[in-house]
Protein backbone atom coordinates (compact mmCIF):
# COMPACT_ATOMS: atom_id res chain seq x y z
CA UNK A 1 0.00 0.00 0.00
CA UNK A 2 1.01 3.67 -0.39
CA UNK A 3 0.90 6.09 2.52
CA UNK A 4 1.69 9.69 1.60
CA UNK A 5 2.99 11.77 4.49
CA UNK A 6 3.59 14.89 2.38
CA UNK A 7 4.27 15.80 -1.22
CA UNK A 8 7.80 14.40 -0.99
CA UNK A 9 7.60 11.76 1.75
CA UNK A 10 6.39 8.23 1.08
CA UNK A 11 6.11 5.12 3.22
CA UNK A 12 7.91 2.64 0.94
CA UNK A 13 7.69 -0.70 2.76
CA UNK A 14 6.21 -2.39 5.81
CA UNK A 15 7.87 -5.62 6.99
CA UNK A 16 7.23 -8.12 9.76
CA UNK A 17 9.11 -11.29 10.71
CA UNK A 18 8.60 -13.95 13.37
CA UNK A 19 10.76 -16.91 14.39
CA UNK A 20 10.11 -19.67 16.90
CA UNK A 21 12.80 -21.99 18.25
CA UNK A 22 11.69 -24.35 20.95
CA UNK A 23 9.52 -22.32 23.32
CA UNK A 24 11.14 -18.96 22.46
CA UNK A 25 9.55 -16.62 19.92
CA UNK A 26 11.22 -13.55 18.44
CA UNK A 27 10.10 -11.04 15.84
CA UNK A 28 10.35 -7.50 14.54
CA UNK A 29 8.36 -4.85 12.72
CA UNK A 30 9.94 -2.38 10.30
CA UNK A 31 9.11 0.51 8.00
CA UNK A 32 11.00 2.33 5.26
CA UNK A 33 10.42 6.02 4.47
CA UNK A 34 11.78 8.03 1.55
CA UNK A 35 12.27 11.81 1.46
CA UNK A 36 13.91 13.17 -1.71
CA UNK A 37 17.36 11.48 -1.80
CA UNK A 38 17.18 10.25 1.82
CA UNK A 39 15.91 6.80 2.81
CA UNK A 40 15.01 6.08 6.46
CA UNK A 41 14.71 2.46 7.63
CA UNK A 42 13.36 1.89 11.17
CA UNK A 43 12.95 -1.53 12.81
CA UNK A 44 11.61 -2.45 16.26
CA UNK A 45 12.18 -5.95 17.68
CA UNK A 46 10.65 -7.90 20.56
CA UNK A 47 13.52 -6.87 22.88
CA UNK A 48 12.60 -3.17 22.47
CA UNK A 49 15.65 -2.41 20.35
CA UNK A 50 15.17 0.29 17.71
CA UNK A 51 17.48 0.01 14.71
CA UNK A 52 17.63 3.01 12.37
CA UNK A 53 19.44 3.33 9.05
CA UNK A 54 19.77 6.59 7.08
CA UNK A 55 20.82 6.35 3.43
CA UNK A 56 21.91 9.42 1.44
CA UNK A 57 22.34 9.01 -2.32
CA UNK A 58 24.35 11.15 -4.73
CA UNK A 59 25.74 13.59 -2.17
CA UNK A 60 28.80 13.09 -4.35
CA UNK A 61 28.20 11.60 -7.84
CA UNK A 62 28.19 7.78 -7.93
CA UNK A 63 28.29 7.49 -4.13
CA UNK A 64 25.97 6.39 -1.35
CA UNK A 65 26.41 7.27 2.34
CA UNK A 66 24.78 5.09 5.02
CA UNK A 67 24.56 5.91 8.73
CA UNK A 68 23.15 3.32 11.12
CA UNK A 69 22.66 3.09 14.87
CA UNK A 70 20.64 1.11 17.41
CA UNK A 71 18.88 2.39 20.50
CA UNK A 72 19.55 2.15 23.40
CA UNK A 73 23.10 1.02 22.38
CA UNK A 74 24.49 4.22 20.84
CA UNK A 75 27.96 2.66 20.52
CA UNK A 76 26.60 0.43 17.75
CA UNK A 77 26.63 3.37 15.30
CA UNK A 78 28.42 3.06 11.97
CA UNK A 79 29.01 5.23 8.90
CA UNK A 80 29.54 3.64 5.49
CA UNK A 81 30.47 5.23 2.16
CA UNK A 82 30.02 3.34 -1.12
CA UNK A 83 31.41 4.26 -4.54
CA UNK A 84 30.18 2.59 -7.72
CA UNK A 85 31.74 2.41 -11.18
CA UNK A 86 30.70 0.45 -14.29
CA UNK A 87 33.33 -2.24 -13.62
CA UNK A 88 34.32 -1.65 -10.00
CA UNK A 89 33.04 -0.70 -6.56
CA UNK A 90 34.68 0.44 -3.33
CA UNK A 91 33.16 0.49 0.16
CA UNK A 92 34.54 1.81 3.45
CA UNK A 93 32.87 1.69 6.87
CA UNK A 94 33.86 3.11 10.27
CA UNK A 95 32.30 2.21 13.63
CA UNK A 96 31.36 5.18 15.81
CA UNK A 97 32.93 4.27 19.17
CA UNK A 98 36.09 4.86 21.21
CA UNK A 99 38.05 2.10 19.43
CA UNK A 100 36.62 2.10 15.92
CA UNK A 101 36.94 -0.74 13.46
CA UNK A 102 37.58 0.17 9.83
CA UNK A 103 36.19 -2.10 7.10
CA UNK A 104 37.21 -1.92 3.45
CA UNK A 105 35.96 -3.90 0.46
CA UNK A 106 36.60 -3.70 -3.27
CA UNK A 107 35.21 -5.47 -6.34
CA UNK A 108 36.29 -5.36 -9.96
CA UNK A 109 35.14 -7.32 -12.98
CA UNK A 110 32.69 -7.77 -15.80
CA UNK A 111 29.25 -9.43 -16.04
CA UNK A 112 31.02 -12.79 -16.61
CA UNK A 113 33.99 -12.56 -14.24
CA UNK A 114 34.31 -10.86 -10.83
CA UNK A 115 37.09 -10.72 -8.25
CA UNK A 116 36.73 -9.08 -4.85
CA UNK A 117 38.23 -8.76 -1.39
CA UNK A 118 37.42 -7.27 2.00
CA UNK A 119 39.33 -6.59 5.22
CA UNK A 120 38.69 -5.26 8.72
CA UNK A 121 41.18 -3.33 10.87
CA UNK A 122 40.92 -2.76 14.63
CA UNK A 123 42.52 0.56 15.57
CA UNK A 124 42.97 -0.32 19.27
CA UNK A 125 45.02 -3.47 18.65
CA UNK A 126 46.46 -2.59 15.24
CA UNK A 127 45.43 -6.00 13.90
CA UNK A 128 43.29 -7.26 11.06
CA UNK A 129 39.98 -8.59 12.35
CA UNK A 130 39.03 -10.24 9.06
CA UNK A 131 40.10 -10.69 5.48
CA UNK A 132 38.26 -12.42 2.68
CA UNK A 133 38.87 -12.84 -1.05
CA UNK A 134 36.92 -14.54 -3.81
CA UNK A 135 36.30 -14.97 -7.51
CA UNK A 136 33.11 -15.68 -9.44
CA UNK A 137 32.42 -16.83 -13.00
CA UNK A 138 28.94 -16.28 -14.41
CA UNK A 139 27.26 -17.67 -17.51
CA UNK A 140 23.65 -17.32 -18.71
CA UNK A 141 22.67 -20.71 -17.24
CA UNK A 142 25.19 -21.18 -14.42
CA UNK A 143 27.44 -19.53 -11.87
CA UNK A 144 30.47 -20.74 -9.92
CA UNK A 145 32.47 -19.11 -7.14
CA UNK A 146 35.39 -19.77 -4.78
CA UNK A 147 35.76 -17.76 -1.56
CA UNK A 148 38.59 -17.82 0.98
CA UNK A 149 37.26 -16.53 4.32
CA UNK A 150 37.57 -16.52 8.11
CA UNK A 151 41.10 -15.11 7.85
CA UNK A 152 42.16 -18.00 5.64
CA UNK A 153 40.58 -20.72 7.80
CA UNK A 154 37.79 -21.71 5.39
CA UNK A 155 37.41 -22.10 1.67
CA UNK A 156 33.99 -22.26 0.06
CA UNK A 157 33.23 -23.48 -3.46
CA UNK A 158 29.69 -23.24 -4.81
CA UNK A 159 27.90 -23.86 -8.10
CA UNK A 160 24.38 -23.12 -9.32
CA UNK A 161 22.85 -24.34 -12.56
CA UNK A 162 19.55 -23.21 -14.08
CA UNK A 163 17.65 -25.74 -16.17
CA UNK A 164 15.44 -23.33 -18.09
CA UNK A 165 15.70 -19.87 -19.64
CA UNK A 166 13.21 -18.42 -17.15
CA UNK A 167 15.32 -19.81 -14.27
CA UNK A 168 12.35 -21.52 -12.65
CA UNK A 169 14.31 -24.64 -11.76
CA UNK A 170 17.85 -24.65 -10.38
CA UNK A 171 20.34 -27.00 -8.71
CA UNK A 172 22.85 -25.78 -6.12
CA UNK A 173 25.93 -27.49 -4.74
CA UNK A 174 28.38 -26.21 -2.13
CA UNK A 175 31.54 -27.50 -0.42
CA UNK A 176 33.06 -25.82 2.67
CA UNK A 177 36.44 -26.83 4.04
CA UNK A 178 37.49 -25.60 7.53
CA UNK A 179 41.22 -26.09 7.98
CA UNK A 180 41.41 -25.54 11.76
CA UNK A 181 39.02 -28.42 12.50
CA UNK A 182 39.73 -30.52 9.40
CA UNK A 183 35.97 -30.50 8.74
CA UNK A 184 34.12 -30.65 5.42
CA UNK A 185 30.50 -29.65 4.82
CA UNK A 186 28.70 -30.68 1.64
CA UNK A 187 25.36 -29.12 0.80
CA UNK A 188 23.01 -29.80 -2.10
CA UNK A 189 19.75 -28.08 -2.83
CA UNK A 190 17.40 -26.75 -5.42
CA UNK A 191 14.61 -24.35 -6.18
CA UNK A 192 11.46 -24.65 -8.23
CA UNK A 193 8.93 -22.01 -9.27
CA UNK A 194 5.53 -23.65 -8.88
CA UNK A 195 3.99 -20.74 -10.77
CA UNK A 196 4.73 -17.06 -11.37
CA UNK A 197 3.89 -16.27 -7.73
CA UNK A 198 5.24 -19.22 -5.72
CA UNK A 199 8.79 -20.53 -5.24
CA UNK A 200 9.88 -23.60 -3.25
CA UNK A 201 13.47 -24.15 -2.10
CA UNK A 202 15.14 -26.93 -0.11
CA UNK A 203 18.66 -27.97 0.95
CA UNK A 204 20.37 -30.86 2.77
CA UNK A 205 23.94 -31.14 4.06
CA UNK A 206 26.07 -34.09 5.14
CA UNK A 207 25.43 -33.28 8.82
CA UNK A 208 21.74 -34.08 8.38
CA UNK A 209 20.40 -30.52 8.42
CA UNK A 210 17.36 -30.26 6.14
CA UNK A 211 15.94 -26.85 5.30
CA UNK A 212 12.91 -25.83 3.26
CA UNK A 213 11.33 -22.53 2.26
CA UNK A 214 8.08 -21.51 0.60
CA UNK A 215 7.75 -17.96 -0.77
CA UNK A 216 4.54 -16.57 -2.24
CA UNK A 217 3.77 -13.18 -3.76
CA UNK A 218 0.42 -12.34 -2.19
CA UNK A 219 0.07 -9.03 -4.06
CA UNK A 220 2.48 -7.42 -6.57
CA UNK A 221 5.93 -6.92 -4.94
CA UNK A 222 4.68 -8.13 -1.54
CA UNK A 223 5.96 -11.48 -0.27
CA UNK A 224 5.16 -13.90 2.51
CA UNK A 225 7.92 -16.43 3.32
CA UNK A 226 7.66 -19.57 5.46
CA UNK A 227 10.80 -21.53 6.35
CA UNK A 228 11.76 -24.53 8.45
CA UNK A 229 14.92 -26.43 9.44
CA UNK A 230 15.05 -30.00 10.71
CA UNK A 231 17.95 -32.04 12.08
CA UNK A 232 17.37 -35.47 10.54
CA UNK A 233 19.88 -37.00 12.97
CA UNK A 234 17.93 -35.76 16.00
CA UNK A 235 14.26 -36.14 15.13
CA UNK A 236 13.29 -35.75 18.79
CA UNK A 237 14.28 -32.07 18.68
CA UNK A 238 11.71 -29.44 17.78
CA UNK A 239 12.25 -28.11 14.24
CA UNK A 240 12.89 -24.42 13.69
CA UNK A 241 10.15 -22.42 12.00
CA UNK A 242 10.18 -18.91 10.55
CA UNK A 243 7.67 -16.54 9.02
CA UNK A 244 8.39 -13.26 7.21
CA UNK A 245 6.11 -10.73 5.54
CA UNK A 246 7.29 -7.90 3.27
CA UNK A 247 4.84 -5.33 1.89
CA UNK A 248 6.01 -3.02 -0.90
CA UNK A 249 4.15 -0.47 -3.02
Amino acid sequence: MHLYLSSTTLLQTLTSTATKKGGLSTGDVGAVYKYKNVLVDVKLDTESNIATTLTFTDIVPSTKTIASFKLPDLKSGKVEVQYFHHHASLTSAVALNETPTIDLSATIGTPTFVIGAEAGYQTSSGKLTKYTAGISVNKPDSSASIVLGDKGDTIRASYIHHYDLLKKTAFVGEIIRRFSTNENTFTVGGSYAVDSLTVVKCKLNNHGKLGAMLQHEIIPKSLVTMSSELDTRALDRTPKFGLALALKP
